[in-house]
């Protein structure tokens, strides 16, 4: 909780106008992600990586709407119950960003948006329960990403 909102998070217009933020910059990252990966494919696209590329096509133009939502309803957006810090929601928003962009394979980012997906939706429902469901699972996410790029240890 900072000085300016004790409450904590996502209680101001601007702490959901700079969640939106994150939420664009994340939706950014995917589609430079795609499109990398598309780019760099080699041969047909198999009907599951297909079906892959849409759903996270699906999600990025929801990651997108919902951060246009955020943007247009900021004020009616806010959860003052809250009591997550605003920087733990936006250092977790821009870490998931920056995950997709580096993401070892584009389907490991699924879930990652899912979750991104989840906290968009309950911040725009003042849902307290679901935003902090959603940051524990953006958490988990990208954590789990994380020990995928660890080299497995040597005995």
């Amino acid at each position: 909780m900072s000085e300016d909102n004790p409450r904590g998070g996502l209680a101001t217009i601007s702490e959901v106008e700079a969640l939106a933020d994150q939420l664009s910059a994340s939706a950014d990252a995917l589609h430079r992600r795609l499109l990398q990966e598309i780019k760099a494919h080699q041969g047909d696209f198999s009907d599951a990586e297909q079906a892959m590329f849409r759903a996270l096509n699906d999600d990025e133009q929801l990651l997108r709407q919902r951060a246009n939502s955020l943007y247009a309803n900021a004020a009616a957006a806010l959860v003052p119950s809250l009591g997550a810090p605003q920087q733990r929601i936006i250092a977790l928003t821009a870490a998931a960003a920056e995950e997709i962009r580096k993401i070892g394979k584009v389907g490991e980012a699924i879930g990652l948006v899912g979750g991104l997906l989840s906290l968009a939706g309950s911040a725009l429902s003042g849902n307290f329960g679901g935003v902090v469901e959603a940051l524990d699972q953006v958490q988990t996410h990208i954590a789990g990403v994380a020990a995928h790029k660890k080299p497995p240890a040597t005995p």
